[in-house]
Protein backbone atom coordinates (compact mmCIF):
# COMPACT_ATOMS: atom_id res chain seq x y z
CA UNK A 1 0.00 0.00 0.00
CA UNK A 2 1.10 3.42 -1.03
CA UNK A 3 2.30 5.39 1.77
CA UNK A 4 0.25 9.09 1.77
CA UNK A 5 0.60 12.22 3.17
CA UNK A 6 -2.18 14.57 4.60
CA UNK A 7 -3.16 15.88 1.04
CA UNK A 8 -3.70 12.29 -0.32
CA UNK A 9 -0.98 12.33 -2.67
CA UNK A 10 1.79 9.63 -2.50
CA UNK A 11 4.46 10.20 0.11
CA UNK A 12 7.80 12.14 -1.13
CA UNK A 13 11.40 10.43 -1.33
CA UNK A 14 11.99 12.05 1.70
CA UNK A 15 9.13 11.93 3.73
CA UNK A 16 9.52 7.99 2.98
CA UNK A 17 13.00 8.14 4.50
CA UNK A 18 11.70 10.69 7.44
CA UNK A 19 8.96 8.14 8.26
CA UNK A 20 11.41 5.15 8.13
CA UNK A 21 13.89 7.15 10.56
CA UNK A 22 11.05 7.56 13.15
CA UNK A 23 10.17 3.56 13.11
CA UNK A 24 13.95 2.99 13.65
CA UNK A 25 14.17 5.13 16.15
CA UNK A 26 10.63 3.57 17.67
CA UNK A 27 12.14 -0.05 16.96
CA UNK A 28 15.31 0.27 18.94
CA UNK A 29 17.50 -0.11 15.95
CA UNK A 30 18.63 3.28 15.09
CA UNK A 31 19.83 5.08 18.52
CA UNK A 32 22.90 6.96 18.03
CA UNK A 33 22.31 10.67 16.16
CA UNK A 34 24.90 9.95 13.70
CA UNK A 35 23.07 6.54 12.46
CA UNK A 36 19.85 8.25 12.31
CA UNK A 37 21.89 10.78 10.55
CA UNK A 38 22.83 8.57 8.13
CA UNK A 39 19.65 6.56 7.13
CA UNK A 40 18.41 10.47 7.08
CA UNK A 41 20.52 10.88 4.25
CA UNK A 42 20.80 8.01 1.78
CA UNK A 43 18.49 7.53 -0.85
CA UNK A 44 18.09 3.59 -0.45
CA UNK A 45 14.87 3.06 -3.52
CA UNK A 46 17.75 3.80 -5.94
CA UNK A 47 19.31 0.46 -4.88
CA UNK A 48 15.76 -1.76 -5.93
CA UNK A 49 14.59 0.73 -8.73
CA UNK A 50 12.26 -2.30 -9.51
CA UNK A 51 10.68 -2.25 -6.07
CA UNK A 52 7.44 0.24 -5.06
CA UNK A 53 9.37 3.27 -3.23
CA UNK A 54 7.40 2.95 0.00
CA UNK A 55 7.91 -0.51 0.24
CA UNK A 56 11.78 -0.17 0.26
CA UNK A 57 11.68 2.45 2.98
CA UNK A 58 9.69 -0.44 5.12
CA UNK A 59 11.73 -1.38 8.01
CA UNK A 60 11.15 -4.87 7.95
CA UNK A 61 11.31 -5.34 4.07
CA UNK A 62 14.29 -6.90 2.45
CA UNK A 63 14.59 -6.31 -1.06
CA UNK A 64 15.57 -9.46 -2.81
CA UNK A 65 18.04 -8.67 -5.92
CA UNK A 66 19.02 -12.37 -6.80
CA UNK A 67 17.92 -16.13 -6.79
CA UNK A 68 20.05 -19.40 -7.53
CA UNK A 69 18.80 -21.78 -9.47
CA UNK A 70 17.06 -24.05 -6.52
CA UNK A 71 14.78 -20.50 -5.54
CA UNK A 72 17.26 -19.56 -2.93
CA UNK A 73 17.90 -15.87 -2.25
CA UNK A 74 21.78 -15.75 -2.51
CA UNK A 75 21.73 -11.54 -3.05
CA UNK A 76 19.50 -8.99 -1.15
CA UNK A 77 19.12 -5.37 0.23
CA UNK A 78 19.12 -5.95 3.92
CA UNK A 79 16.04 -4.57 5.85
CA UNK A 80 16.42 -1.41 7.17
CA UNK A 81 16.29 -2.67 10.89
CA UNK A 82 18.53 -5.32 10.25
CA UNK A 83 21.23 -2.85 8.81
CA UNK A 84 20.90 -0.32 11.30
CA UNK A 85 20.97 -3.15 14.18
CA UNK A 86 24.64 -4.08 12.37
CA UNK A 87 25.71 -0.52 11.81
CA UNK A 88 24.88 0.28 16.18
CA UNK A 89 26.35 -2.97 16.88
CA UNK A 90 29.90 -2.06 15.07
CA UNK A 91 30.30 1.18 16.97
CA UNK A 92 31.57 3.15 14.11
CA UNK A 93 33.45 6.90 14.21
CA UNK A 94 34.40 9.42 11.75
CA UNK A 95 37.91 8.21 9.70
CA UNK A 96 37.50 5.00 10.77
CA UNK A 97 38.97 2.02 7.95
CA UNK A 98 35.76 0.01 7.26
CA UNK A 99 35.72 -3.50 5.55
CA UNK A 100 31.94 -4.71 4.51
CA UNK A 101 31.88 -8.39 3.00
CA UNK A 102 28.76 -9.11 1.33
CA UNK A 103 27.93 -5.68 -0.78
CA UNK A 104 24.83 -4.09 -2.29
CA UNK A 105 25.60 -0.45 -2.29
CA UNK A 106 23.49 0.93 -0.04
CA UNK A 107 24.94 -0.27 3.42
CA UNK A 108 28.14 1.10 1.94
CA UNK A 109 26.59 4.45 1.77
CA UNK A 110 25.27 4.63 5.24
CA UNK A 111 28.85 3.36 6.14
CA UNK A 112 30.49 6.34 4.09
CA UNK A 113 28.04 8.75 5.97
CA UNK A 114 29.47 7.43 8.91
CA UNK A 115 33.27 7.49 8.18
CA UNK A 116 32.97 10.47 6.72
CA UNK A 117 35.57 12.25 4.19
CA UNK A 118 38.70 10.78 5.93
CA UNK A 119 37.71 7.47 6.58
CA UNK A 120 37.79 4.36 4.01
CA UNK A 121 34.99 1.74 3.20
CA UNK A 122 35.86 -1.43 0.98
CA UNK A 123 32.70 -3.39 0.33
CA UNK A 124 33.28 -6.67 -0.86
CA UNK A 125 31.20 -9.55 -2.89
CA UNK A 126 31.96 -12.47 -4.38
CA UNK A 127 29.32 -12.21 -7.36
CA UNK A 128 29.85 -9.59 -10.34
CA UNK A 129 26.45 -8.64 -10.33
CA UNK A 130 25.99 -7.68 -7.00
CA UNK A 131 29.40 -5.74 -7.41
CA UNK A 132 28.24 -3.92 -10.40
CA UNK A 133 24.94 -2.79 -8.77
CA UNK A 134 26.95 -1.45 -5.71
CA UNK A 135 28.85 0.59 -8.09
CA UNK A 136 26.23 1.78 -10.32
CA UNK A 137 24.50 2.73 -7.01
CA UNK A 138 27.60 4.61 -5.26
CA UNK A 139 28.19 6.24 -8.87
CA UNK A 140 24.59 7.47 -9.07
CA UNK A 141 24.45 8.75 -5.36
CA UNK A 142 28.06 10.47 -5.34
CA UNK A 143 29.60 8.30 -2.35
CA UNK A 144 33.16 8.46 -3.47
CA UNK A 145 35.18 7.37 -0.46
CA UNK A 146 33.98 3.62 -1.07
CA UNK A 147 36.06 0.58 -2.91
CA UNK A 148 34.02 -2.02 -4.04
CA UNK A 149 35.83 -5.39 -4.96
CA UNK A 150 34.89 -8.67 -6.29
CA UNK A 151 36.41 -11.05 -4.65
CA UNK A 152 35.27 -13.88 -2.35
CA UNK A 153 34.60 -12.67 1.28
CA UNK A 154 37.09 -15.85 2.67
CA UNK A 155 40.24 -13.90 2.14
CA UNK A 156 39.09 -10.38 3.06
CA UNK A 157 41.47 -7.66 1.19
CA UNK A 158 44.72 -7.22 2.83
CA UNK A 159 45.55 -4.59 -0.19
CA UNK A 160 43.76 -2.07 2.27
CA UNK A 161 43.91 -3.71 6.04
CA UNK A 162 44.01 -2.89 8.66
CA UNK A 163 40.68 -2.18 9.08
CA UNK A 164 39.11 -0.53 12.67
CA UNK A 165 35.41 -2.65 11.78
CA UNK A 166 34.19 -5.29 9.85
CA UNK A 167 30.93 -6.52 8.72
CA UNK A 168 29.48 -9.31 7.54
CA UNK A 169 26.10 -9.19 5.78
CA UNK A 170 26.04 -12.72 4.60
CA UNK A 171 25.25 -15.60 7.10
CA UNK A 172 28.30 -17.39 7.92
CA UNK A 173 29.06 -20.80 9.95
CA UNK A 174 32.91 -19.85 10.41
CA UNK A 175 35.37 -17.19 10.98
CA UNK A 176 38.20 -17.52 8.53
CA UNK A 177 41.51 -16.25 10.19
CA UNK A 178 41.93 -13.43 7.41
CA UNK A 179 38.82 -11.37 9.31
CA UNK A 180 40.52 -11.67 12.34
CA UNK A 181 44.27 -10.87 10.95
CA UNK A 182 42.73 -7.99 9.14
CA UNK A 183 40.76 -6.54 12.18
CA UNK A 184 42.78 -4.20 14.23
CA UNK A 185 43.64 -5.01 17.76
CA UNK A 186 40.27 -4.12 19.71
CA UNK A 187 38.65 -3.47 16.47
CA UNK A 188 35.15 -4.88 16.18
CA UNK A 189 33.71 -7.45 13.65
CA UNK A 190 30.06 -7.82 13.47
CA UNK A 191 29.23 -10.79 11.90
CA UNK A 192 25.59 -13.47 11.26
CA UNK A 193 26.96 -16.17 13.11
CA UNK A 194 25.19 -19.51 12.02
CA UNK A 195 25.81 -21.99 15.68
CA UNK A 196 24.21 -25.38 15.38
CA UNK A 197 21.26 -24.13 13.12
CA UNK A 198 20.53 -20.75 14.66
CA UNK A 199 22.03 -17.22 13.44
CA UNK A 200 22.80 -14.51 15.54
CA UNK A 201 24.54 -11.32 14.88
CA UNK A 202 27.14 -10.81 16.75
CA UNK A 203 29.63 -7.99 17.89
CA UNK A 204 33.36 -9.30 18.50
CA UNK A 205 35.82 -7.28 19.98
CA UNK A 206 39.38 -8.59 18.80
CA UNK A 207 42.13 -9.88 21.89
CA UNK A 208 44.60 -11.27 20.33
CA UNK A 209 43.96 -14.21 18.58
CA UNK A 210 40.62 -14.54 20.07
CA UNK A 211 37.35 -12.80 19.66
CA UNK A 212 35.05 -11.96 22.55
CA UNK A 213 30.81 -11.27 22.30
CA UNK A 214 30.24 -8.01 22.82
CA UNK A 215 26.67 -8.12 22.62
CA UNK A 216 24.35 -10.37 19.73
CA UNK A 217 20.94 -10.20 18.00
CA UNK A 218 18.40 -12.13 16.53
CA UNK A 219 18.64 -11.82 12.51
CA UNK A 220 18.38 -13.58 9.19
CA UNK A 221 20.46 -13.40 5.92
CA UNK A 222 21.67 -14.78 3.08
CA UNK A 223 24.23 -17.84 3.05
CA UNK A 224 27.48 -16.69 2.04
CA UNK A 225 28.74 -18.29 -0.79
CA UNK A 226 32.69 -19.26 -2.05
CA UNK A 227 35.28 -21.02 -0.11
CA UNK A 228 33.30 -20.64 2.93
CA UNK A 229 30.19 -21.76 1.89
CA UNK A 230 28.49 -24.38 4.72
CA UNK A 231 24.78 -24.67 3.90
CA UNK A 232 22.28 -25.81 6.20
CA UNK A 233 20.28 -29.53 4.63
CA UNK A 234 16.81 -30.45 5.53
CA UNK A 235 15.60 -33.30 6.28
CA UNK A 236 11.83 -34.44 5.94
CA UNK A 237 9.77 -36.27 8.00
CA UNK A 238 6.64 -35.84 6.89
CA UNK A 239 6.44 -34.58 2.70
CA UNK A 240 3.02 -34.31 1.49
CA UNK A 241 2.68 -31.84 -0.34
CA UNK A 242 2.15 -28.52 1.10
CA UNK A 243 2.19 -29.17 4.25
CA UNK A 244 5.72 -30.76 4.77
CA UNK A 245 7.89 -30.80 8.02
CA UNK A 246 11.38 -31.39 8.42
CA UNK A 247 14.47 -30.53 10.35
CA UNK A 248 17.18 -27.92 9.68
CA UNK A 249 20.39 -30.12 9.96
CA UNK A 250 23.53 -27.78 10.99
CA UNK A 251 26.28 -30.30 11.89
CA UNK A 252 23.89 -32.20 13.52
CA UNK A 253 23.80 -36.09 13.39
CA UNK A 254 21.48 -37.31 10.24
CA UNK A 255 18.35 -38.22 11.67
CA UNK A 256 16.07 -41.37 11.17
CA UNK A 257 13.32 -39.64 9.02
CA UNK A 258 11.12 -42.85 8.71
CA UNK A 259 10.79 -43.44 12.52
CA UNK A 260 10.47 -39.45 13.44
CA UNK A 261 7.73 -39.33 10.22
CA UNK A 262 6.02 -42.27 12.09
CA UNK A 263 6.46 -40.85 15.62
CA UNK A 264 5.01 -37.33 14.31
CA UNK A 265 1.79 -39.44 13.80
CA UNK A 266 1.24 -40.70 17.26
CA UNK A 267 -0.57 -38.35 20.14
CA UNK A 268 1.28 -35.56 21.76
CA UNK A 269 2.90 -35.78 24.76
CA UNK A 270 3.02 -32.32 26.45
CA UNK A 271 5.63 -31.34 29.28
CA UNK A 272 5.17 -27.70 30.85
CA UNK A 273 8.02 -25.99 33.15
CA UNK A 274 6.03 -23.09 35.04
CA UNK A 275 8.70 -20.77 33.31
CA UNK A 276 6.51 -17.81 31.69
CA UNK A 277 7.54 -15.04 29.15
CA UNK A 278 5.73 -11.59 28.30
CA UNK A 279 4.37 -11.43 24.92
CA UNK A 280 6.12 -9.12 23.63
CA UNK A 281 9.77 -10.93 25.07
CA UNK A 282 11.42 -12.99 22.56
CA UNK A 283 12.27 -16.51 23.10
CA UNK A 284 15.65 -16.00 21.18
CA UNK A 285 17.97 -16.21 24.31
CA UNK A 286 16.19 -19.46 25.36
CA UNK A 287 16.76 -21.11 21.56
CA UNK A 288 20.30 -20.02 22.78
CA UNK A 289 21.12 -21.77 25.61
CA UNK A 290 18.84 -25.19 24.19
CA UNK A 291 21.21 -25.65 22.04
CA UNK A 292 24.11 -24.87 24.20
CA UNK A 293 23.00 -27.25 26.41
CA UNK A 294 21.84 -30.20 24.89
CA UNK A 295 23.40 -32.11 21.71
CA UNK A 296 21.18 -33.20 19.23
CA UNK A 297 18.92 -30.25 18.60
CA UNK A 298 18.06 -29.02 15.11
CA UNK A 299 15.60 -27.14 14.19
CA UNK A 300 11.94 -28.42 13.26
CA UNK A 301 10.42 -26.64 10.60
CA UNK A 302 6.67 -26.78 8.93
CA UNK A 303 4.80 -25.33 6.44
CA UNK A 304 1.55 -23.00 7.71
CA UNK A 305 -0.82 -26.41 6.41
CA UNK A 306 0.82 -28.72 8.94
CA UNK A 307 -0.08 -26.48 11.84
CA UNK A 308 -3.27 -25.80 10.32
CA UNK A 309 -4.02 -29.63 10.42
CA UNK A 310 -2.69 -30.04 13.78
CA UNK A 311 0.43 -32.20 12.57
CA UNK A 312 2.57 -29.70 14.79
CA UNK A 313 1.91 -26.92 17.14
CA UNK A 314 4.28 -24.50 15.41
CA UNK A 315 5.36 -23.74 11.95
CA UNK A 316 8.01 -21.05 12.52
CA UNK A 317 9.90 -20.30 9.05
CA UNK A 318 13.34 -19.92 11.01
CA UNK A 319 12.21 -23.45 13.26
CA UNK A 320 12.17 -24.47 16.48
CA UNK A 321 14.65 -26.22 18.38
CA UNK A 322 13.29 -29.98 18.54
CA UNK A 323 15.62 -32.19 20.69
CA UNK A 324 15.83 -35.77 19.31
CA UNK A 325 16.39 -38.81 20.63
CA UNK A 326 16.49 -42.09 18.03
CA UNK A 327 12.46 -42.34 16.57
CA UNK A 328 11.22 -40.03 19.51
CA UNK A 329 11.34 -35.96 19.47
CA UNK A 330 10.39 -32.97 21.51
CA UNK A 331 10.08 -29.82 20.89
CA UNK A 332 9.02 -26.00 22.74
CA UNK A 333 5.80 -24.69 22.48
CA UNK A 334 3.79 -22.38 24.67
CA UNK A 335 0.17 -21.91 25.69
CA UNK A 336 -1.51 -19.16 27.62
CA UNK A 337 -1.56 -18.47 31.06
CA UNK A 338 -4.27 -16.22 33.52
CA UNK A 339 -2.41 -13.21 32.76
CA UNK A 340 -3.39 -11.96 28.99
CA UNK A 341 0.25 -10.59 29.03
CA UNK A 342 2.70 -13.79 29.63
CA UNK A 343 2.23 -17.68 28.63
CA UNK A 344 3.99 -20.60 29.82
CA UNK A 345 6.77 -22.46 27.97
CA UNK A 346 6.31 -26.05 27.57
CA UNK A 347 7.45 -28.71 24.90
CA UNK A 348 5.55 -31.69 22.83
CA UNK A 349 6.97 -34.99 22.05
CA UNK A 350 6.38 -37.46 20.09
CA UNK A 351 7.32 -41.28 20.03
CA UNK A 352 8.48 -43.94 22.20
CA UNK A 353 10.58 -42.02 24.50
CA UNK A 354 7.98 -38.35 23.34
CA UNK A 355 7.75 -38.09 27.76
CA UNK A 356 10.86 -38.90 28.59
CA UNK A 357 12.48 -36.29 25.56
CA UNK A 358 9.61 -33.48 26.35
CA UNK A 359 10.73 -33.25 30.12
CA UNK A 360 14.51 -33.35 29.10
CA UNK A 361 13.41 -30.32 26.96
CA UNK A 362 11.62 -28.65 29.58
CA UNK A 363 13.95 -29.34 32.63
CA UNK A 364 16.71 -27.08 29.68
CA UNK A 365 13.46 -24.57 29.93
CA UNK A 366 13.36 -23.92 33.57
CA UNK A 367 18.08 -23.76 33.80
CA UNK A 368 17.94 -21.17 31.30
CA UNK A 369 14.89 -19.26 33.64
CA UNK A 370 17.51 -19.35 36.52
CA UNK A 371 20.29 -18.18 34.16
CA UNK A 372 20.11 -16.71 30.78
CA UNK A 373 23.13 -14.17 30.29
CA UNK A 374 25.35 -15.90 27.08
CA UNK A 375 28.84 -15.05 26.45
CA UNK A 376 30.37 -16.21 22.95
CA UNK A 377 33.65 -16.39 22.55
CA UNK A 378 35.69 -17.32 19.19
CA UNK A 379 39.60 -19.20 19.31
CA UNK A 380 40.95 -20.28 16.32
CA UNK A 381 41.10 -23.92 15.41
CA UNK A 382 43.48 -26.27 16.95
CA UNK A 383 43.56 -24.28 20.49
CA UNK A 384 43.87 -27.33 23.13
CA UNK A 385 40.25 -27.72 25.32
CA UNK A 386 42.40 -26.72 28.59
CA UNK A 387 42.96 -23.46 27.01
CA UNK A 388 39.18 -22.31 26.12
CA UNK A 389 36.45 -21.49 28.31
CA UNK A 390 33.99 -24.01 29.95
CA UNK A 391 30.90 -24.07 27.74
CA UNK A 392 29.55 -25.43 24.65
CA UNK A 393 32.48 -25.98 22.22
CA UNK A 394 31.09 -25.83 18.38
CA UNK A 395 34.49 -26.80 15.80
CA UNK A 396 34.32 -24.80 12.62
CA UNK A 397 37.51 -25.51 10.12
CA UNK A 398 38.97 -22.40 10.92
CA UNK A 399 37.93 -21.78 14.70
CA UNK A 400 36.41 -22.87 17.67
CA UNK A 401 33.23 -21.07 19.08
CA UNK A 402 32.04 -21.22 22.72
CA UNK A 403 28.81 -20.60 23.84
CA UNK A 404 29.11 -19.87 27.78
CA UNK A 405 26.83 -18.45 30.29
CA UNK A 406 29.16 -17.13 33.04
Amino acid sequence: MTTENSDKTPASEQELRDTMVQQLIELGAARSPRVVAAFRSVPRHLAAPDDEMAKVYEPEQAAITKTDASGTHISSVSAPRIQAMQIEQADIQAGMSVLEIGSGGVNAAYLAELVGEQGQVVTMDIDSYVTERAKDFLKTTGYRNVTVITADGENGVPAHAPYDRIIVTVQAADIPPAWIHQLTEGGRLVVPLRMRGMTRTIAFVRDGERLVSDGFELCGFVPMQGVGENRVSLALIHDTEGEEVGLRLDSHPEPDAEALGAALQTPRITAWSGVTLAGDESSEHLDLWLTTALDNLPLMAAKPAARQRGLVASASPLGVPALVEGGSFAYRTVRPTDDPDRFELGAIGHGPAGQKVAELLVEEIQAWDRDHRAHIEVYPAGTPDDQLPAGRIIDRPHTRVIISWP
